[in-house]
């Protein structure tokens, strides 16, 4: 229809959304960064506009809330300091004699906050295969107040149906249901699409997406909480920096382009690997060979680049592999533009307890990979020498 205003795509929200020059005296392009702790008020007990108090509310920061909170298609957004002062800000919403459920396989410093801190504080605590919807009608109580859901998983790559687990817990008033998108991204995923009520992000990772920066997100639609939240953020104090939403605000510029990327990548190294003799199962939500396939497809937009490997024989081997890589890096964290690999028994999860570990299947032999930007025939190279050199053939 002619003079019609079309939505606006990913990218050109991405790049726009949250950054209009008319919001600044100077009509900058690019957001200033704003350093300043303090803004001068009109009188005692009159601030001038919104701000007043750099944790209270800064600038730069909201341009940041404003974009992301466009692309995870919600009406609020908060950040934080880390990933993990999301995950307390989301708990504070709850008090003791609370009962939250959390997906089994879940990343370990969620799983290590969940058990070691907030089971201080008299919330009860209960994991639940999600893979099968109905193991969370069973696991409900009257007193669950939270579902946390985190697809695909980590470090495992299982997909759950975020809907249905979503239909089931709202068949209970006052039940928050939170997606950890980290491993998705809002451009590959959004969460309150599929019925979720919090899109929650480590935004340190894709969303960042150069290694530079320690942020999370949180991301929703509720009227009634979003106060809360917002109190939250102020009174917990977990405030990133301007410095730090600057950083973010221009990485995420490049979101799609580099997610498109990290796929492509990640997809040619999966099917290199499904191939290798050394390596005895391959996990990537874009391989036709993925238990969850069909519904990664109907959920998702695209894989991004994480795979997860069990290689042949033990830690003896896994360790081998892991100092033979010459261009993938030895290191945790996940997202950037450079590729890296770990382990996650005794490096991202080894504060899980070894039983509930082994329980997961997150064996002495299972390696992560976070495929990069670089040459993926390069990174292939890479990975085959270096399970030349570490599994006898």
């Amino acid at each position: 229809m002619e003079g019609e205003k079309l939505p606006p795509s990913f990218a050109t929200s991405a790049i726009h959304a949250g950054q209009e020059p008319e919001q600044w005296s100077s009509r900058a392009v690019v957001p200033p960064i704003t350093l300043s702790l303090s803004f001068k008020q009109y009188e005692a007990g009159v601030p001038f506009g919104k701000y007043f108090y750099g944790r209270s509310g800064n600038p730069t920061r909201e341009c940041l809330e404003n974009c992301l909170a466009k692309l995870e298609g919600a009406k609020y957004g908060i950040v934080v300091s880390s990933g993990i002062a999301g995950v307390a800000t989301i708990v504070h919403l709850l008090k003791a004699g609370d009962h939250v459920i959390s997906i089994d396989d879940v990343y370990g410093g969620v799983s290590r906050y969940f058990q070691q801190l907030m089971t201080n504080f008299g919330i009860e605590l209960t994991f639940c295969k999600m893979l099968d919807p109905q193991n969370l009608r069973a696991a409900m109580r009257p007193n669950t107040k939270l579902v946390w859901i985190e697809t695909p998983s980590n470090p495992l790559l299982q997909v759950v149906d975020i809907k249905a687990l979503a239909d089931i817990a709202h068949e209970q008033e006052d039940v928050l249901v939170v997606v950890d998108n980290t491993f998705s991204s809002p451009y590959f995923q959004r969460p309150l699409e599929l019925g979720a009520d919090i899109s929650y992000e480590s935004i340190s990772k894709y969303i960042g997406g150069h290694g530079d920066v320690v942020m999370g997100g949180i991301f929703h639609n509720n009227d009634a909480k979003a106060p809360r939240l917002r109190l939250l953020q102020k009174a917990v104090g977990a405030t990133p920096s301007p410095f730090d939403c600057y950083l973010v605000n221009r990485g995420v510029k490049t979101l799609h382009i580099r997610m498109r990327e990290h796929q492509k990548n990640a997809l040619a190294i999966a099917r290199a690997l499904e191939k290798n003799p050394r390596i005895s199962k391959v996990m990537y939500p874009g391989l036709e060979s993925h238990p969850q396939y069909e519904l990664a497809k109907r959920q998702m937009d695209g894989y991004s680049g994480m795979i997860s490997f069990i290689i042949k024989g033990g830690m003896k081997e896994a360790s081998n592999f892991l100092a033979n890589v010459r261009l993938f890096i030895l290191a945790e964290s996940l997202g950037s533009v450079e590729s890296l690999c770990e382990h996650p028994a005794i490096m991202t999860h080894a504060s899980i307890p070894k039983d509930q570990r082994e329980a997961l299947g997150i064996s002495d032999s299972l390696i992560r990979l976070s495929v990069g930007l670089e040459d993926k025939d390069e990174l292939i190279a890479d990975l085959e020498q270096a399970l030349v050199l570490a599994v006898a053939g």
